[in-house]
């Protein structure tokens, strides 16, 4: 199969390393043969030393990105329930996240590349203003202008590249979106997509067209630079091989943002 015009280039991310002493949860090692950049948990939604040394030191092996996936404290809810943290407060604990994983990083022989939230603080961002700036703050603190990544038309994202971080925009293969672009709340039916031959198709769809279907039935534009594959589903590194091959079928160019 050809393809005229070449897609842009696309980044594959995936969340690891969330798990907790002796529970893991994410096929850590199978993902990071699949994807480009890893949103690496740094202890307060999941993680542990231990596990984000392992999956440092994987990622620098195999050539992958590492970022840090920060949360809100809530070891308990795995950093997905509402909370109410004061700006000054959280923006500490963005940083305490970044600067934790980068010593980890930089032991393995690589460094924290880029950030993202994770979970209840991701959405709580994408609209609330100082919760985003609080994100900010802490990423500014932590040093060596980090790049962003998030939620296009995201409040996130416009008061990073307000404070001068470069921005990268995200779509999720396996999420259902909303009319307006936003993604549609986990506690709502049909928020995750379980069906693999849906999530391929997605996945191509965004990367060749920046387009998806939302929840309602209404056709919606995604530009994204980077895929998000969740590693926390049944089965997710096997679904994260189909994308792949499935994307590079397709003529799509994968490749790290940074």
């Amino acid at each position: 199969m050809t393809h005229p015009e070449p897609a842009p280039a696309l980044d594959l991310n995936a969340d690891l390393g969330e798990g907790f002493g002796r529970w893991h949860l994410t096929d850590d090692e199978a993902l990071l043969a699949v994807v480009t950049s890893a949103n690496v948990a740094c202890g307060f939604h999941a993680g542990d030393p231990s596990t984000m040394r392992r999956v440092c030191e994987l990622a620098a092996a195999r050539g992958v990105r590492i970022g840090a996936q920060v949360s809100y404290r809530d070891l308990a809810g795995f950093g997905r329930r509402a909370m109410d943290v004061p700006p000054d407060e959280l923006a500490d604990e963005i940083t305490y996240q970044i600067g934790a994983l980068r010593v980890f990083a930089r032991a393995a022989g690589s460094d924290v590349a880029y950030v993202k939230p994770h979970g209840a603080l991701y959405n709580r961002a994408v609209t609330d203003a100082g919760q985003a700036a609080a994100v900010v703050d802490g990423v500014l603190r932590a040093g060596g202008r980090l790049p962003v990544l998030g939620l296009p038309g995201s409040r996130l994202l416009a008061a990073a590249a307000e404070a001068g971080l470069p921005v990268v925009t995200e779509a999720f293969a396996d999420r259902a979106y909303t009319a307006g672009a936003t993604l549609v709340p986990r506690r709502h039916e049909g928020a995750v997509i379980t069906d693999e031959e849906a999530v391929v198709a997605r996945s191509v769809r965004l990367a060749r067209h920046a387009a998806v279907t939302a929840l309602t039935g209404e056709e919606v534009t995604v530009r994204a630079r980077s895929l998000c594959l969740h590693g926390d589903t049944p089965g997710a590194a096997a679904l994260a091989r189909r994308v792949r091959e499935a994307l590079e079928a397709a003529g799509v160019r994968l490749e790290a943002f940074v």
